[in-house]
């Protein structure tokens, strides 16, 4: 038989603990006696035993935050196979164990090494087990025990925000709630009143309370008014052990706003206005401003003015700056002093949003009174119309008065008024004005059918003060008077033909006159007295403003009268009456038998009956062709016998390429021909341009070849001879002229040409005295051996 001893934990609590905690509760599993179980083994038949054992615990609790000189002494674990000798080893784990909780292995003695938190970690299990320290058996099963953490009041309540924003329109009644604050406390809520708070007001009376459970702040006061205080500052302290004495506590600060309502009616601060404007003012003017005051703010102290009534309504507006809320007076028609020079309006301002709470109060509206007196300023004279429409006839005379204008001065004073015509309307000066009456009469004869309209202005000024001024446009229509004959309407080209019978007509004639009649035109036609029976030809009235030419016998020969002449009267209807005479040119032409005009000239009847006008312009075309083909002749005749500018490639004028090549000298041939160069002095003046090649044949000349001259002075003077004498030779080049120095040089010539004709050395001192553009010459020549250099 095998016997199994029970480890017994006894948790030994501190005296500290006795005095200031509650008896702990005690859980009690009991097995008073041992059993034993008996049992054989099929092995060894030995016989089992099982010995009941008896098994108690407890829940224990540690104060937090223990401060006291010692470690806190927890309990104390110990089995009843504990001899005393040393051979048992105590083993202690689970939650803090080894850190918080430390165990004596051999008397297994528990304390606690550090503070405990009861807000960090409120309750700790732990288990217990006794080892052998020989075998290493555990000689008792492992058994698990808890320890609670007793929480004392270190926590002060603390509030979810540091500072509360809040706000309540003005005027709401009393007990309205604000806003809601809360607190929070870390202590244990389930063990005494470390975690119950309790909130109070420290500063906000007499505006605002607070509940003291739930920590909502409400009014206090009926009636608060934003006008009179708009903000206000609410503190607010949270105490825990249900506010008692010795409680942590804490505060948080709660702002209130109060918003504004509309309940205040807008208000003049004066009772009338007074304002002036000048008579000249234009509609739209402003006058002045007025504003009426109401302390409440934004669509709440938005007001509109109006005019309610008043002798100046109808003269004056009112409108409302939206931006500053203040009414702006305005002109609304013309003013004039000499009609009235006060007026009277009552101007009202209302509210545009009341709130019907508050409209027991009263009306939301004010009204003032608003005077605005009218200053007198000079002003132009004014006509008694807009404009003016004068008829006169064209056949009015000059000096006869035509019409008047009027116009006076509208001020109280009426100064004198002189008038005058705008000359940029009347350039020709046509018409003139009486200045002091305005009586407007003609200076020059009228004539409608040049210009039918005159469109002047008259200008009305005062005498005492001609800046004050104003025109007037003056429409001048000219009457037509019955002062043009009627001629036709058109030049007419008439002919008959010879084979024309009796009573053909020949012509329709019409008529035009510049005149306009008030009942229209009306011509009337017919031959002149001394023609008024012709016996070629007579003249039909149509009665519709035209007439007919019309033949009086068979038959016309152009031989015998190729031309008639008829006479015909033009006179009108109207008072009084204008005629005219137009001649009508009648031809005599060959016709065919359709009567289509072939032939009207006389000398076509000299002609040969077979030639055609085509013929003839056929003749002259060729005759035209033969001379110029004999003008083409004689001009390449002429140009066969004309020398060729250049005779040849051999000729050494080709030679000459550039005008700054100066060759190799005198005695380079091959490249320069001296021959050339000559003096523009020697020219004739009245030798023919050398650029232009002369009409008349020239002989082709022969010059002597440049090997022949041993004096090149001789070769030069005659090249010069036979250049000059011949007016056919052109300037080739323009070489001739760059070799001349001018006239009246005081270096004279320059040229190696004229090294020849001196004999020795020359002196080239003087080239020192012409200045420095020539310092590189006088360098060159001036020593005594450049020549040799």
């Amino acid at each position: 038989m095998r016997t199994h001893s029970f480890l017994t934990v006894l948790l030994w609590s501190s005296m500290f603990y006795v005095v200031h905690m509650t008896p702990f509760q005690k859980r009690t599993n009991k097995h008073s006696h041992s059993e034993r179980i008996t049992g054989m083994s099929e092995n060894d038949g030995k016989t089992l035993h099982r010995t009941k054992r008896g098994w108690m615990w407890n829940q224990f609790f540690l104060l937090e935050e223990y401060t006291g000189p010692d470690t806190q002494y927890v309990g104390k674990l110990h089995t009843d196979q504990d001899k005393g000798d040393g051979n048992l080893k105590y083993i202690l784990t689970g939650d803090g164990a080894g850190s918080l909780f430390i165990i004596d292995e051999n008397t297994g003695d528990i304390h606690a090494a550090k503070k405990l938190d009861r807000e960090e970690k409120s309750l700790y299990v732990l288990r217990a087990k006794a080892i052998d320290r020989k075998t290493g058996r555990q000689v008792e099963p492992e058994s698990e025990f808890i320890i609670k953490i007793h929480d004392i009041n270190d926590n002060e309540p603390k509030f979810t925000k540091d500072m509360y924003t809040a706000s309540i329109p003005e005027m709401s009644g009393v007990g309205t709630s604000v806003i809601q604050v809360t607190a929070t406390d870390a202590d244990d809520a389930n063990y005494g009143n470390s975690a119950k708070v309790v909130y109070s007001i420290l500063q906000g009376q007499p505006y605002f309370s607070v509940d003291p459970e739930t920590g909502i702040i409400k009014t206090a006061l009926p009636d608060m008014s934003r006008e009179n205080r708009e903000q206000y500052q609410v503190v607010i302290q949270a105490k825990d052990m249900g506010g008692q004495m010795g409680g942590l506590s804490g505060t948080t600060t709660v702002n209130i706003t109060l918003t504004d309502v509309n309940d205040n009616p807008p208000r003049f601060p004066q009772s009338s206005y007074q304002f002036s404007s000048p008579e000249s003012a234009s509609p739209g003017t402003p006058l002045g401003r007025i504003k009426a005051n109401d302390p409440d703010v934004g669509e709440n102290a938005e007001i509109e003015y109006r005019i309610s009534n008043g002798d100046g309504s109808d003269m004056f507006d009112i409108i409302t700056d939206k931006d500053t809320q203040e009414g702006i007076i305005t002109v609304k028609k013309h003013l004039d002093f000499e009609n009235k020079v006060l007026y009277t309006l009552r101007v009202e301002a209302t509210n545009t949003h009341p709130d019907p709470r508050f409209l027991q109060l009263g009306p939301f509206k004010d009204t003032a009174l608003v005077k605005i007196s009218v200053e007198d300023i000079d002003e132009p004279p004014v006509f008694s119309r807009p404009w003016y429409l004068i008829e006169v006839d064209e056949d009015a005379k000059e000096g006869s008065i035509i019409g008047q204008v009027v116009a006076q001065d509208p001020d109280i004073a009426k100064n004198a008024i002189k008038y005058s015509v705008d000359r940029h309307t009347d350039l020709d000066r046509i018409f003139n004005i009486y200045s002091g009456n305005g009586s407007l009469f003609l200076s020059k004869p009228l004539d409608r059918e040049e210009t039918p309209w005159h469109n002047i202005t008259v200008i009305a000024s005062e005498i005492n003060n001609p800046k004050q001024s104003s025109q007037i446009p003056v429409f001048i229509r000219i009457l037509d008077i019955n002062d043009h004959a009627p001629e036709f309407a058109n030049y007419y080209e008439t002919f008959v033909c010879e084979n024309a019978k009796a009573g053909q007509l020949i012509q329709t004639v019409s008529a035009i006159d510049k005149d306009q009649p008030p009942r229209g035109h009306r011509f009337f036609f017919e031959l002149v007295p001394e023609f008024a029976v012709h016996p070629n030809f007579s003249v039909v009235d149509n009665k519709d403003n035209t007439a007919g030419i019309m033949t009086r016998r068979n038959g016309y020969s152009r031989s015998k009268t190729s031309t008639y002449l008829l006479p015909i009267v033009i006179f009108d209807n109207d008072y009084p009456i204008q005629s005219s005479t137009g001649t009508l040119t009648i031809r005599v032409c060959a016709c065919d038998s359709r009567g289509n005009m072939q032939s009207c000239s006389a000398e076509a009847l000299l002609l040969p009956a077979g030639l055609s006008t085509g013929a003839l312009v056929a003749i002259l075309l060729c005759i035209i062709i033969l001379l110029v083909l004999v003008v083409l002749f004689t001009a390449l005749k002429r140009q066969r016998k004309k020398e060729p500018l250049i005779m040849s490639k051999d000729d050494v004028r080709d030679n000459i390429v550039t005008y700054n090549d100066e060759g190799g000298g005198e005695e380079d041939t091959q490249a320069f021909d001296i021959g050339t160069l000559r003096n523009p002095e020697a020219r004739e003046e009245s030798k023919m341009r050398r650029d232009v090649i002369p009409e008349t044949i020239f002989q082709i000349r022969r010059t002597a070849p440049l090997w022949e001259n041993i004096d090149v002075q001789d070769f030069i003077h005659r090249r010069l001879k036979e250049n000059d004498l011949d007016p056919a030779a052109p300037p080739y080049d323009s070489l001739a002229t760059y070799a001349y120095e001018g006239n009246d040089s005081i270096a004279n010539s320059l040229s190696s040409l004229e090294s020849l004709t001196t004999e020795g050395n020359q002196d080239y001192d003087y080239l020192s005295d012409w200045g420095p553009r020539f310092k590189k010459l006088a360098d060159m020549y001036g020593g005594e051996d450049s020549d040799r250099d």
